[in-house]
């Protein structure tokens, strides 16, 4: 039932994505994609991204996260990379559900899981090298036939695959919106190392770079989720970070806006 209706809803998602920013037609779309209907924040936990030695990986704010909540399932595999008929071994890094709902998922979907298989899961996702993304959007609940409120996702996400991160170069102001930076993650160039490639302007799925005088800049409404620092063949993008302890309790207060899970919720 959700792979049909992943596979009835997808066109229109995305084609919701496609118009959200067009005359008239934006006026429409856009209070589908207004939060707390939807609200996603990137945490890049990929090990590839280069820090300084003494910040530890963004997925120990993940990891922390998770242990903070007592009711995980990760799904068997990825509903968006499934949808895509992805083979490769990623097609297995599925999303977590966290909260109270996850008792009305089936276990064909996949399996409740402790803690430390939790945070087994989000290292598995980031040596793969995909994005971690906090998410509490509306189509998962209907999806699976669950309420809202006590239901949020982390799901792993791939540049070409995601349908969250997919066809959002051109969007409409409430989806940009929806999908937020983590305060406390900074993106930056070091225009003495920039050779002007163009890469990362390329692969920025947001169309948040751009360029000023051969060297690229980072915008404003970068999203924080780290892939320009990996795509970069001069090394030239660096994410710095604020102290984990820091961007946990603002990634617990976003959640709190949105949803009611035990062990989040004041």
């Amino acid at each position: 039932m959700v792979r049909f209706m992943v596979r009835l809803s997808w066109p229109v998602i995305v084609a919701g994505k496609k118009w959200s920013a067009l005359p008239v037609l934006k006026r429409i779309i856009n209070p589908f994609f207004r939060r707390p209907f939807n609200e996603i924040t990137s945490v890049p936990i990929s090990a590839h991204i280069s820090l300084p030695d003494s910040v530890p990986l963004p997925r120990g704010i993940l990891e922390k996260l998770v242990s903070r909540i007592g009711e995980k399932f990760v799904l068997d595999e990825c509903i968006c990379r499934n949808h895509n008929r992805v083979t490769g071994p990623e097609r297995r890094i599925g999303c977590m559900a966290m909260g109270p709902a996850i008792r009305r998922m089936h276990p064909s979907h996949g399996r409740r899981v402790t803690t430390e298989e939790a945070i087994a899961h989000i290292r598995r996702a980031g040596e793969m090298g995909l994005i971690g993304n906090v998410a509490h959007v509306w189509i998962d609940p209907v999806g699976f036939w669950l309420s809202f409120r006590d239901l949020m996702f982390i799901c792993f996400c791939d540049d070409a695959n995601c349908m969250y991160r997919t066809h959002m170069k051109h969007r409409g102001p409430n989806l940009n919106g929806a999908y937020r930076r983590l305060p406390g993650i900074s993106v930056a160039v070091d225009a003495k190392k920039c050779d002007g490639c163009g890469l990362c302007v390329d692969s920025c799925f947001v169309a948040a770079i751009g360029m000023s005088d051969g060297r690229a800049v980072i915008g404003p409404d970068c999203k924080g989720c780290g892939r320009c620092s990996e795509t970069c063949p001069a090394r030239a993008i660096t994410v710095t970070l604020d102290s984990e302890e820091k961007l946990l309790a603002q990634l617990v207060e976003r959640i709190r806006e949105a949803a009611d899970i035990p062990g989040i919720s004041k």
